[in-house]
């Protein structure tokens, strides 16, 4: 489980590692996938998700991922954006990655 103080700083915006475990067929690994906080949902209660949007090969890569899951094994918070005015940032998708970032104006930690 990931600590409640990380869990509160997961907002849009934020550019995050997310470690998750996967199963295989000899076992399990842990695949990280890193990117921007594109929205959260449903606050704290039980099924709340939140989405990360990351460009790989030149592709947009989004994922889901549950807030309580339990094959989450850490979340690293990279940087927080200085000031969002929007709850979802969906808009970003259609920006290239150099205006997304100037857009977002992120605080590294």
């Amino acid at each position: 489980m990931v600590a409640e103080k990380i869990i509160n700083q997961i907002k849009p915006g934020a550019q995050v590692k997310v470690h998750e475990r996967v199963k295989e067929k000899n076992g399990e690994r842990v695949s990280v996938f890193q990117g921007t906080v594109l929205a959260r949902k449903h606050g704290s209660e039980a099924g709340a998700t939140f989405t990360v949007r990351s460009i790989l090969s030149g592709v947009g890569v989004e994922k889901i991922y549950p807030l309580y899951s339990p094959l989450i094994s850490k979340i690293e918070i990279l940087a927080t954006p200085k000031k969002i005015h929007r709850s979802k940032l969906y808009y970003l998708r259609d920006l290239p990655a150099k205006k997304a970032k100037k857009k977002l104006d992120v605080i590294l930690k």
